[in-house]
């Protein structure tokens, strides 16, 4: 861990200009970035006494090896150079407002030659619209059951829709007229474009004209006696009411709106944002986040009184989320646009839609000025930024408050070990291992087998405490065989050896490289696998006692891992093993920090168990039913799922095994035999 008087720069070296400033650690890797009105009033005021800065902002800077700067002419120019920053770095010590995966949406994907809508959570895409977000799945879906009556465009998945598509027949939606069955061919793609401009439309907000048009169609129909046209029409308008009504009106003005609420304690900040649109609340978003660097103050927040830091936050937020939304805008409109009739709105319509004039706050940004010439910047528009005094307007903002109230209440109470707590048990560990900083990335590996067969192993990785699953790796040992104790040891020197070996490869092959992010992808083999980690662990723990830390100590010691932690955690009397002690270090039954060791150890034995129990599977399958002639991977598999297992399988007879589909006489007579051959 470094000191910070030995990287802070001379006082009279610091400009007193605006400027963004970053803080990088012993690796090179950005950790912070801020922008300053004054860099050198600023920056002086991480170097004063460590023990006066709030914890996270402490660990910020032992956690640092150095600090630059960068001069710029003005405080708009800062605020966007540091937006800039923020979304290259993706610096872990500062408060990022990601676009929300878990709030379901609705999207069309006006990308494809025959386009669709569908529930979808997740990461927005290239060539998909989206609306919402909804606080509901089921609203998601009912709105789009009751769009289809009206819009009866696709909604099947590339799959199905091939297959109707072979077949010649259209599915139960084509039959009851929810879709209007373009795979057989009843429209055409120009016809299905059309109804798929309709949705769009309607989605986007422009309803008027559309109930309209049903009533006025529905009335042709009933003075022209077509009573049973007239009494669809009517189930239309009413399904487009319906998907009106769960918009209740809330600003009789039919204003464009979002309005934005922060609440906040000592460490966290519940962030809540209304995008009302035409009067009607059309989505709700909310993110809860950590304070970070100057917004994490020492003192502690009185019920009641005003948050110093509430200020830099919703400035912060209001520069990133506005600006990620216009980039995505810009995406979306550009995939949109190239399909005649998607969208007739305009760039700067567009842009109105996802950035409106009116912008409702609870509590002022820092610098209000600056940040609403960025904000018209990006509209390409006027902004007005303020904060609702009176009427139906400020009503609202007091109910998005509650709602960023009882977010942050929730988040406490469901989060599992706050920040405090994760804090104070990695501290723990640090001073327990004699550690010269916070170990803030722990790796873990455990093995799992049964009586030397089928032995695997698994590394999970913790950061600040908390899982980081998309790290994970799992392992086929190669090289350990027999079983015993001695087979755990040469598992653990195995799985340290290909984990560290590369580490030290691309430690020498990329010796300045820096800043690998890792999307949340499916965990798959290492061994099968050409991502690096990111870097490497400040703690690698092993399942075992003093013989499988030995064995990973000698690996090191060969590789020459010199700059990461090993210990070992002992299940029996939870005893922490450390190469080249007779003794174990005892920590307390109650600490946190073992508390936390031990969660990392049961991970890993989970992920370890769950894998075995899938080669296992695997093994049996292939080792009972291989060499059966015409029998190929995808009818053992309709065998095995048939009966539910092998076991079940063997005491099937033939006949029962015929009634398997894709099974005659000959190939279930084939099938007994080889089970009971002896």
């Amino acid at each position: 861990m470094a000191d910070p008087t030995t990287y802070r720069p001379a006082p009279g070296s610091i400009p007193t200009d605006p400027g963004v400033y970053k803080f990088r650690d012993a690796d090179g890797r950005v950790i912070y970035v801020g922008k300053a009105k004054n860099l050198r009033a600023r920056l002086s005021n991480y170097f004063q006494d460590i023990t006066q800065l709030h914890p996270r902002t402490r660990q910020m800077v032992l956690t640092a090896a150095n600090v630059e700067w960068t001069v710029v002419t003005s405080e708009v120019e800062a605020l966007q150079l540091e937006y800039t920053w923020i979304k290259r770095f993706d610096p872990r010590f500062n408060v990022m407002y990601r676009d929300d995966k878990t709030y379901p949406m609705l999207a069309v994907s006006v990308g494809e030659k025959i386009p669709r809508a569908y529930f979808y959570r997740g990461p927005r895409r290239k060539g998909v619209r989206y609306f919402g977000p909804y606080s509901h799945a089921w609203a998601v879906r009912e709105t789009l059951d009751s769009l289809t009556r009206v819009f009866p465009m696709r909604t099947c998945s590339r799959g199905v829709y091939k297959r109707h598509e072979q077949l010649g027949r259209p599915c139960l939606l084509g039959y009851i007229d929810k879709c209007a069955a373009p795979c057989v061919g009843r429209v055409d793609e120009d016809e299905h474009r059309e109804i798929v401009d309709g949705f769009v439309s309607f989605m986007s907000g422009r309803t008027d004209r559309l109930v309209k048009s049903l009533k006025q169609k529905m009335q042709d129909a009933s003075e022209a006696l077509e009573f049973e046209r007239a009494a669809k029409l009517r189930d239309d308008l009413g399904a487009i009411n319906k998907v009106m009504e769960q918009q209740a009106v809330v600003l009789g003005d039919a204003t464009d709106a979002d309005l934005i609420a922060f609440y906040t304690d000592e460490l966290e900040a519940a962030v809540q944002i209304f995008h009302v649109r035409e009067g009607r609340i059309r989505g709700q978003r909310g993110w809860v986040v950590e304070k970070a660097g100057e917004q994490a103050g020492f003192e502690p927040i009185e019920e009641g009184e005003p948050d110093p830091a509430i200020g830099e936050l919703m400035q912060n937020f209001l520069v990133q989320f506005y600006s990620d939304a216009i980039e995505r805008e810009k995406v979306d409109g550009r995939d949109s646009v190239s399909r005649r009739g998607v969208d007739n709105y305009s760039e700067s319509e567009r842009f109105h839609k996802v950035l409106p004039r009116e912008i409702l706050v609870h509590d002022l940004p820092t610098d209000v000025e600056e940040v609403t010439t960025i904000l018209r910047g990006l509209r390409g528009g006027p902004v007005d930024l303020r904060v609702p005094q009176r009427g139906d307007k400020r009503s609202l903002m007091d109910n998005v408050e509650r709602n960023a109230k009882e977010m942050l209440k929730q988040h406490k109470l469901k989060r599992v070990g706050d920040l405090t707590a994760r804090s104070a048990a990695l501290a723990d560990i640090q001073e327990a291992l004699g550690m010269e900083e916070s170990p803030l990335r722990i790796e873990c590996t455990d093995i799992s087998h049964i009586q030397g067969t089928d032995v695997v192993a698994s590394l999970v990785v913790f950061e600040d405490g908390l899982p980081k699953k998309s790290d994970y790796r799992r392992y086929r040992i190669k090289e350990a065989a027999g079983d015993g104790h001695s087979d755990d040891v040469a598992s653990i020197a195995e799985v340290t050896r290909r984990r560290f070996r590369r580490y030290r490869d691309d430690k020498l092959s990329h010796p300045e490289e820096d800043d690998t992010v890792f999307s949340d992808e499916k965990v798959t083999e290492e061994s099968t696998d050409n991502r690096r980690f990111a870097y490497p662990p400040q703690l690698f723990i092993v399942d075992g006692g003093a013989s499988q830390v030995k064995a990973a100590a000698e690996v090191f010691d060969e590789l020459g891992i010199v700059d990461v932690t090993l210990v070992g955690l002992a299940k029996r009397l939870e005893e922490i093993w450390v190469p080249g002690d007779d003794e174990p270090v005892i920590l307390p039954r109650n600490s946190q920090a073992l508390y936390l060791l031990q969660q990392i150890r049961d991970e890993a034995h989970r992920f370890a168990i769950s894998y075995h129990r899938q080669q296992r599977s695997k093994r049996m399958r292939r080792s009972e039913l291989d060499g059966v002639p015409g029998l190929g991977p995808a009818r053992r598999a309709d065998l095995v799922k048939h009966f539910g297992s092998v076991k079940k399988l063997k005491a099937a007879s033939v006949d029962e095994i015929t009634e398997v589909r894709g099974f005659g006489p000959k190939l279930a007579t084939e099938v007994y035999d080889h089970l009971h051959k002896t």
